[in-house]
């Protein structure tokens, strides 16, 4: 992502035209500890410009420097953001791997939208350290990728103590091998619910899929619990902010 500093040829831009031609000094740790793993960086994805921290009415995956981010299954529907470039190009094999950052949504979302495995990390299990930032205490980088798997061994390669960044401490202790946890069996038992009301109704072909979604999922032992409607629904449909407070 492109607000993630890379010490190399690559330019840091967070996607505004104001900071074209930014290298910094040293790797962000996390591209630090990606090198150090063995990664190769093969580029920067485009993003939400500034990780769309700039307005309530900015776009999904537009920047001034990258331009606008399109979905690979579907080119006129949003890849959401602000990792928008790092959904993509894990969902269109353009890279084994890549690193989003989220504040709020924005490694979950657009993970979402390009049907890829995003994870986003407490707070404090990766460093931020060279990464531009939003929020001391919401900001996090995680993995975005095709698979479970290499989501873990994507994690696993960044997570950790950093001097530079305090917040890590909290990873002292944290036991960070996680593909011994991998688990083919783990849905087995576990409670799923399906919220209706609002997210389903748009689209045939969309409810079809998740409807088959859904069997997989009961197929491998889950528990689906449906329908599982959120009671604010309807209320949070309208967006935030509330239109009353603008």
């Amino acid at each position: 992502k492109d607000n993630i500093g890379t010490a190399d040829k690559m330019e840091t831009t967070a996607g505004s035209l104001a900071l074209l031609g930014a290298r910094p000094a040293a790797d962000a740790t996390v591209a630090r500890k990606l090198r150090e793993a063995g990664a190769i960086l093969l580029g920067k994805a485009n993003l939400s410009e500034w990780a769309n921290f700039r307005s309530l009415r900015s776009s999904s995956g537009w920047s001034g420097r990258g331009g606008q981010t399109l979905n690979p299954y579907a080119l006129d529907v949003t890849p959401s953001g602000s990792s928008s470039g790092s959904g993509t190009a894990a969902a269109a094999v353009l890279a084994a791997g890549t690193l989003g950052s989220e504040t709020d949504g924005s490694i979950i979302s657009p993970s979402a939208a390009t049907s890829v495995v995003g994870i986003k990390p407490t707070i404090g299990l990766t460093s931020r350290t060279g990464v531009i930032p939003i929020s001391h205490n919401q900001d996090a980088v995680g993995p975005m990728t095709r698979t479970v798997t290499d989501a873990a061994i994507l994690l696993e390669a960044i997570a950790g103590v950093d001097p530079t960044d305090p917040a890590t401490n909290l990873a002292a202790n944290v036991d960070t091998n996680y593909r011994q946890h991998l688990d083919p069996d783990g849905l087995r038992g576990a409670r799923i619910g399906v919220p209706r009301d609002v997210y389903w109704g748009y689209s045939p072909k969309a409810d079809a899929i998740a409807e088959a979604a859904l069997d997989v999922l009961r197929d491998l032992g889950a528990e689906v619990i449906d329908p599982a409607d959120i009671p604010t629904a309807q209320e949070l449909k309208g967006g935030w902010p509330p239109s009353n407070n603008l």
